[in-house]
């Protein structure tokens, strides 16, 4: 069965003046083909694949209601419209008990889900794109940055649209920028936070030039682009049936009670006296970490001592939340070493 409703060059008229309007109209996954000046080459933008990520549509409909024309043809897939529309607008990651679509990337395709992710794949490979941007905010607030699963000029260059962060991962958790290859660099942007006002513009500033720029990719250029690069990072979990919290002491009715500004440390410096929160019990019954080469990493990341818990060394974190259910369902935050 076929989700997808297919719009080209849309009128600025048929959509409403806000996007949960915009959204209404669509009533479900959309694919919206903007053709360009240069009309033999095409870009890809995909965006609210997380319903409560709204920077990427925002900017969206901004440009649609412009009347501006891209500098090539530009295939838009906003995918989880249906979790986003659910009230409150924008307060659901995905519909209950539906898997995060952002980790439906890879096979098996066998349910709805996997279906959809797979549909998304088929209008990429048929559109041939020459780069893919995934648009998303983090779950907390915090500054943006982009993600690659390994580093080129032509991945440098894509990121350098948007921002001066760059995280290389290694991790295979069935995301959208993994499907990355020379021919189709792909990326995840991270604008920032899902009620920042400044997420809000950078995706609109960075999707200008992502859809204007004659040029995005620059594979024989020696240009320095001067990104902060991050590599292999590994994500802190929760194992099944901890329970977690966020409040200013320790809850004895929760396994661990996480500070309530623990998200300000986002792209920051921790040292091993900085107090996170608290737990009960010890560090590899609660937490789950692996490596790059698939190892127990958790007493690299933290530890408990007298019911504190700290970093295990110098660390800079990011992708950090304060959103209980997402800390539970994808991960407490991602970490690399930081050295002084």
């Amino acid at each position: 069965m076929r989700r997808f409703t297919f719009i080209r060059n849309p009128s600025p008229a048929d959509f409403g003046n806000t996007v949960a309007e915009f959204l209404q109209v669509l009533d479900g996954p959309a694919c919206i083909l903007f053709e360009g000046r240069d009309s033999a080459r095409t870009r890809a933008l995909v965006t609210l694949l997380h319903g409560n990520e709204p920077s990427g549509v925002m900017a969206l409909l901004r440009y649609l209601k412009s009347g501006r024309r891209p500098a090539v043809n530009v295939v838009c897939i906003v995918a989880s419209v249906a979790a986003a529309l659910a009230p409150p607008l924008f307060s659901h990651r995905m519909l209950p008990r539906a898997r995060d679509l952002n980790r439906c990337f890879r096979p098996p395709f066998d349910d709805a889900q996997g279906e959809l992710a797979q549909e998304i794949l088929e209008i990429l490979h048929l559109h041939a794109p020459e780069a893919v941007v995934d648009m998303h905010n983090t779950s907390g607030s915090g500054p943006s940055f982009g993600v690659c699963t390994y580093m080129d000029r032509q991945h440098d260059a894509l990121v350098s649209l948007f921002t001066q962060r760059l995280i290389i991962s290694n991790l295979d958790l069935g995301a959208l920028m993994e499907i990355s290859e020379e021919t189709c660099p792909t990326v995840t942007v991270e604008v920032g936070g899902r009620l920042d006002d400044a997420a809000h513009e950078l995706a609109w500033e960075g999707l200008c030039r992502y859809f204007e720029a004659a040029t995005v990719l620059r594979p024989v250029d020696d240009t320095d682009w001067g990104l902060e690069l991050l590599r292999d990072p590994i994500r802190l979990e929760l194992k099944e049936h901890v329970t977690l919290t966020y409040a200013e002491a320790p809850s004895a009715s929760y396994d661990i009670t996480l500070k309530p500004d623990i998200e300000h440390h986002n792209f920051g410096g921790v040292r091993p006296d900085t107090l996170l929160g608290w737990a009960n019990g010890e560090a590899r019954g609660l937490f789950t970490a692996l490596d790059a080469s698939g190892r127990c990493a958790v007493s690299e990341l933290v530890r408990i001592e007298d019911g504190n818990l700290y970093p295990a060394q110098p660390l800079k974190l990011f992708m950090i939340t304060n959103n209980a259910a997402i800390a539970q369902s994808d991960c407490l935050f991602y970490a690399v070493g930081d050295d002084p």
